[in-house]
């Protein structure tokens, strides 16, 4: 048995009985393994008693899911109503450019992921990102390049070491 498939059949034993358990086990998955493997939803289907097709359809319908692991660094484009007035598209557009990644894949070398989301709740302070999990505010494409390069920095630094 794979690693991925032991800790898959772990979560599904503490969290099968849950009411409503797909969506937190899910998570819990791709929390443990980066993703959520493909030889995972036949075991989650079969522990809920729901077909992989309602399992596939779950996963499928969520951007947050990935069915591969995400880049090093994971880079979420706001694309709500808000962030769009003040430039969020052209800001995605610049994000792919620079990062040289489209929206909802990973770089080719795995550095970055690049998520285009639906409202990160600073619509006063639009447009807005996420990189690693940490809020950026106002941001332009100069504003990016510099968080960028900083990250660039920051990796470099720790090859170093």
């Amino acid at each position: 048995m794979s690693t991925s498939l032991a800790a898959v059949r772990a979560v599904l034993a503490r969290r099968a009985d849950e009411p409503g358990a797909l969506l937190p086990i899910l998570h819990e998955v791709q929390d443990q393994l980066g993703c959520i493997p493909a030889d995972a939803v036949p075991e989650i289907a079969g522990a809920l008693n729901l077909s992989r097709a309602e399992v596939h359809g779950v996963i499928t319908y969520y951007h947050h899911f990935r069915g591969e692991p995400a880049g090093r660094h994971v880079i979420q484009v706001c694309r709500a109503e808000a962030c769009q007035a003040l430039g969020a598209e052209a800001l995605l557009t610049h994000a792919e450019r620079r990062l040289v990644c489209r929206s909802h894949a990973s770089s080719s070398d795995g550095r970055y992921t690049l998520e285009p989301v639906f409202c990160l709740g600073l619509c006063a302070s639009s447009p807005a990102i996420v990189i690693d999990e940490r809020l950026h505010a106002r941001i332009s494409p100069a504003a990016f390049d510099r968080l960028i390069g900083a990250l660039e920095n920051e990796d470099a630094e720790e090859a170093a070491r």
